[in-house]
């Protein structure tokens, strides 16, 4: 689908008044939320190609080398845990020049790009100039949220067909999938994914927490 026809549509949205309800909900479901990285090990995720290029440096997840997808399957890898409906919190931190996302709704594959699901761009100055937050392909955002090398939050709300982003509290946009979406990069159910996307990029990402939602 093309972001052209949503565009006025998802500026309606904000205006509306999301980053209102996105505040208040987000303070009253903070005990909740479950961590999924445990600051010290790759435990529960799993690399596909090129591992090497993920490490946990001084309590965080650091994704810089090869092209390369870390999936959480949880505790058993034969039985990976997937998610529907959750809100999600990532403390995120990009350095200069460097690209990353983040997959909701995946499925594990040994390489290659995710097939399946949509990608939760983080990317704050490389030369693709779809920046964080944008829900890849489908909504594009070409203002930065935040800065390289400043931690932030991103948020995304995943309930039914509605998928909601943010960046520090701040709602980003609402997009709701229209019925009839074939192919597998729709929403349904899945893994978590974080991006090592090329040895010039590297992020890092110290929390990854997620709550699921009815």
């Amino acid at each position: 689908m093309q972001y052209a026809g949503w565009a006025g549509w998802v500026r309606g949205v904000v205006a509306a008044g999301l980053v209102a309800g996105w505040c208040a909900g987000a303070s009253a479901e903070e005990g909740e939320f479950v961590e999924l990285f445990d600051g010290k090990s790759l435990a529960g995720w799993q690399a596909n190609e090129n591992p090497s290029a993920w490490k946990v440096v001084e309590g965080a997840i650091v994704a810089h080398g090869p092209r390369s997808h870390l999936f959480y399957v949880g505790a058993d890898a034969a039985k990976p845990q997937e998610f529907k409906n959750f809100h999600l919190k990532a403390e995120v931190k990009t350095r200069p020049g460097s690209n990353s996302g983040f997959f909701i709704h995946s499925k594990f594959q040994p390489e290659g790009w995710p097939a399946h699901g949509y990608e939760v761009q983080v990317n704050n100055s490389q030369t693709d100039p779809v920046r964080t937050g944008s829900l890849y392909n489908v909504v594009k955002n070409f203002t930065p949220p935040a800065k390289d090398d400043e931690w932030f939050t991103l948020e995304v709300v995943v309930k039914g067909k509605a998928v909601t982003v943010g960046v520090d509290g701040k709602v980003l946009f609402e997009y709701v999938e229209p019925e009839g979406v074939v192919g597998t990069r729709k929403l349904s159910n899945g893994l978590f994914a974080l991006q090592a996307h090329d040895p010039g990029s590297e992020v890092h990402y110290r929390s990854v927490k997620v709550k699921r939602l009815p």
